[in-house]
């Protein structure tokens, strides 16, 4: 059994959570005993689950010193973290603010990957995140462009992805070319309407500061001065992610986004992802970050979905 007494009290309690439901999900998560009275807390279990512990609580009563709320999404984001056994603190991680929501909600990495991936942002020019749904990739892009835009590093932000279906389903759909291909758009815009406020959004978009279109419409076109992000990129073709990546101009940063077991390209195409991956792997100023179930930050049934998926190849 090892003790650990807290000297702020109240902290304490926000610490240990409402009816001690912070403690109770760190016990499940390490498979020990915690016990709580007033400020303190004794935990007992083996040596290594109760070190692992000891040093989590730690950690998230630091965060707590820094002002971050301890919210579930938190405290799960932090479980996995001291289970995976990073050596990146958990406040390097939660205080580096990329950008802060109209709701003042700051967007920070959840995952020492994630902190990996937006310093990577910074110094490559062409970066690729790779790894399964829900690990940030391309939110977190989005608020490093708008970190970017707000700082007046780039004029314009570029967010696009491939269309799949277009050749196929979209004729069904009613509506001109605008609204038939909105669908396929609509994760970006949902995550844009996050971190801006709605009316400034919408602005941007008027006055083409942002723009969010299907990657067919990048052809021809060269890209100075921007932010550009390709999402969903295991659905281009080698012929579109060769003309993505040489629509690049001067002071442009582009990432590019995707997870290659969810290729949904029609008769067997070759992903440009994958292309890729193989391709520009040895090539200086482009980086290739990979994600893993690990960095899941949505709800935690999706790490145990993604899980399960791959045990059953």
């Amino acid at each position: 059994m090892k003790n650990l007494e807290f000297q702020n009290i109240p902290l304490a309690q926000k610490l240990f959570g409402t009816h001690n439901a912070n403690l109770e999900k760190i016990a499940r998560a390490f498979d020990v005993e915690i016990n709580s009275r007033g400020g303190a807390i004794s935990v007992n279990g083996s040596e290594k689950k109760t070190d692992k512990t000891i040093d989590l609580i730690n950690q998230l009563y630091e965060l707590l010193e820094e002002k971050i709320r301890l919210t579930p999404a938190v405290i799960d984001a932090a479980i996995n973290a001291a289970q995976q056994g990073g050596a990146t603190s958990l406040k390097k991680i939660f205080t580096t603010t990329i950008v802060v929501t109209p709701q003042n909600k700051p967007i920070t990495p959840r995952t020492s990957t994630q902190l990996k991936y937006t310093e990577a942002i910074k110094s490559n020019d062409i970066l690729f995140g790779i790894g399964p749904a829900g690990t940030g990739k391309t939110y977190l892009a989005m608020a490093m462009a708008i970190a970017a835009l707000t700082k007046g590093d780039v004029k314009k932000i570029v967010l696009t992805r491939p269309a799949v279906e277009a050749g196929e389903t979209l004729g069904f759909l009613p509506g001109d070319l605008a609204e038939k291909i909105n669908p396929y758009l609509r994760p970006l815009y949902d995550a844009l309407y996050d971190m801006l406020d709605f009316e400034k959004a919408r602005a941007y978009i008027e006055q083409e500061i942002i723009e969010i279109a299907p990657i067919a419409f990048m052809r021809g076109r060269t890209l100075n001065n921007a932010f550009i992000i390709l999402d969903e990129a295991q659905n281009t073709t080698s012929q579109q992610m060769k003309m993505f990546l040489t629509r690049i101009g001067y002071g442009s940063k582009a990432i590019i986004t995707g997870d290659i077991t969810q290729t949904d390209l029609p008769g067997g195409k070759k992903s440009g992802l994958v292309e890729a991956r193989k391709l520009l792997a040895r090539i200086e100023g482009i980086s290739f970050i990979e994600f893993s179930k690990e960095d899941v930050v949505r709800h935690r049934l999706v790490s145990d979905i993604i899980d399960a998926y791959e045990k059953n190849k």
